[in-house]
């Protein structure tokens, strides 16, 4: 009998406190490739003093992100583009939507490091992905063809570049990307790609560069110094590709959402964004 009450008591026990500990919240943040080591080094500084919030961060590009959150599928959309009018209408169809700005990236033009080419203007650029330049021997390199590597329509690297390369800002509306433009299904097959082929051409975030590649000056037209990518550069705003990276939610900023982005917002967030080769905030 004694044997029994005492069972019981540890059952108690056991059952309390279980019942007493604090219920783990999942947070879901899908979206761009190019954040998506970003998002899981945030996630992974985040949880070491937050153990009762878990992060789960995964890529497939920032199209895809935005459908996950316009689906309600995700509570976070990291996205290296801005939202299209119907995507910004859908989104806020949920509730309130929340545009915040987690850091800045420069977008790398690179190429193999055994190719002599290592500056172009921005309009040698458009020429080049909309196959008006198609050799490299035209550009001051080997006489070999160009191969011309993008990200993949779901990525919002690919519409940025799309915007304010292809299409000159908008002079050029309706160009495209020329039909044999190899579009590759994230940055790190793209740069595998460049490091392996001595005459490609491709894009890739700042956070990406590695010595394996090599990052092209860039000219904004023909008189000026070229830049090369740099974080200083992004910061001054004398590198010319560089773009805003944005965490998209809708709905009210509250409980460990709220608690995540602020983190995420602060120094020590923004601390993170700087050691990966992104830009911070400030």
């Amino acid at each position: 009998m004694k044997k029994a009450i005492i069972l019981a008591l540890a059952l108690l026990i056991a059952t309390v406190a279980v019942g007493c500990r604090p219920q783990k919240t999942t947070l879901d943040v899908t979206g761009s490739d190019t954040m998506v080591n970003l998002g899981a080094a945030l996630a992974e500084e985040f949880m070491k003093t937050n153990r009762n919030i878990e992060i789960a961060v995964s890529g497939g590009g920032s199209g895809a992100g935005v459908a996950a959150l316009i689906d309600g599928r995700t509570n976070i959309a990291q996205s290296s583009r801005d939202l299209r009018a119907e995507e910004r209408t859908r989104a806020a169809a949920r509730g309130t939507l929340h545009e915040i700005v987690v850091g800045w990236d420069g977008l790398a033009v690179a190429v193999n490091p055994a190719n002599p080419v290592n500056e172009l203007t921005l309009v040698q650029l458009g020429q080049i992905y909309r196959g008006e330049i198609r050799n490299w021997k035209d550009l001051g390199g080997n006489d070999a063809p160009i191969v011309i590597l993008s990200r993949d329509t779901t990525s919002g690297t690919f519409v940025f570049f799309r915007e304010f390369v292809v299409q000159e800002r908008g002079s050029k509306k309706d160009a495209e990307y020329h039909p044999d433009t190899m579009m590759m299904p994230s940055t790190e097959a793209l740069f595998q790609e460049i490091a392996n082929n001595v005459n490609a051409i491709g894009y890739i975030g700042l956070g990406y560069l590695r010595p394996a590649v090599k990052a092209i000056g860039i000219k904004a037209d023909a008189a000026s110094a070229p830049v090369w990518p740099t974080v200083d550069t992004v910061l001054n705003k004398s590198y010319p590709l560089a773009r805003p990276l944005f965490f998209f939610t809708t709905g009210e900023l509250k409980g460990a959402l709220k608690t995540y982005i602020d983190f995420v917002l602060s120094d020590k967030g923004q601390q993170v964004v700087r050691s990966l080769e992104f830009v911070p905030i400030r």
